[in-house]
């Protein structure tokens, strides 16, 4: 079957086109890292639910991506490598002409005991979780700060209380509320800085932590006060508020969003 274009329908055409890109330009930009993950992936939607027009950087590609624009995009490569740090610069300043938030939630956890830990794995822990939230805040700034906009950073319960093993991670999670609040200090008046400390979410991360034992997680979920863990569309939740300008006076906060298991002492 054959389909005639008229003038009519051609007009149609470049004026749907024009008012997406009108739709567009007036849409508040959001931009987060690690978006294919399990948190990732719960805020790019929440976020469009909320009416953003979502950027989402990973290092995987695939093709059902939870967000408006996506970029195949290395953080770890972005730290060590000038080249691809060049080129990628670019590449932002291109695809990403304004942002009104950056979500630092891209991150990496690598489990080893102390004398076992080897120097690149600590190094790409601290790359990826603390270098690389302070690197993508540096590039943005300009954008961030004309519209007076925020960045959230996406920290850890293991930034307060951790178990063995998680030395490297930890170690990072508690720099970042650190990098946080020296942000928050350092940026006064130019673009909000806050925090979001996760504890349990139900995550393929968290999974990992407990070798998939569902009877371990079954554990953790009953030790809980509110006895379940979190989902990822509870951080979404938090991030969107953060985001808005009902939270405006919040900066450099660290926010734990644990389901009250950091004020459970438990007898043995």
């Amino acid at each position: 079957m054959k389909y005639q274009i008229s003038n009519m329908n051609v007009q149609n055409l470049y004026f749907i086109s024009d008012t997406l890109c009108f739709i567009k330009f007036f849409m508040k930009k959001v931009l987060i890292t690690g978006v294919l993950g399990g948190i990732g992936s719960a805020m790019a939607r929440k976020f469009r639910e909320a009416g953003f027009y979502v950027y989402g950087l990973d290092k995987r590609g695939t093709s059902d991506e939870p967000c408006d624009r996506f970029i195949q995009f290395d953080i770890h490569e972005f730290i060590r490598n000038v080249e691809y740090r060049i080129k990628y610069v670019e590449i932002f300043d291109k695809i990403i002409p304004t942002l009104d938030v950056l979500v630092n939630n891209a991150a990496v956890q690598i489990l080893d005991k102390t004398e076992n830990i080897r120097l690149e794995d600590w190094q790409e822990t601290l790359n990826v979780n603390l270098t690389g939230p302070m690197l993508m805040s540096k590039t943005f700034l300009p954008k961030l700060e004309k519209v007076h906009g925020s960045i959230i950073n996406i920290g850890s319960i293991h930034s307060n209380l951790t178990k063995p093993m998680f030395v490297s991670y930890a170690t990072s999670k508690s720099a970042l509320i650190g990098l946080t609040k020296a942000m928050a200090v350092d940026l006064e008046g130019r673009v909000r800085v806050n925090a979001i400390s996760p504890a349990a979410i139900e995550t393929d991360m968290l999974r990992a932590g407990f070798n998939n034992d569902e009877s371990a997680l079954d554990e953790l979920r009953k030790i809980h006060p509110v006895k379940r863990i979190g989902y990822p569309t509870d951080v979404a939740k938090l991030a969107i508020f953060l985001a808005s300008e009902n939270s405006g006076f919040l900066h450099g906060a660290n926010i734990t969003l644990d389901g009250g298991i950091s004020s459970v002492l438990k007898d043995l």
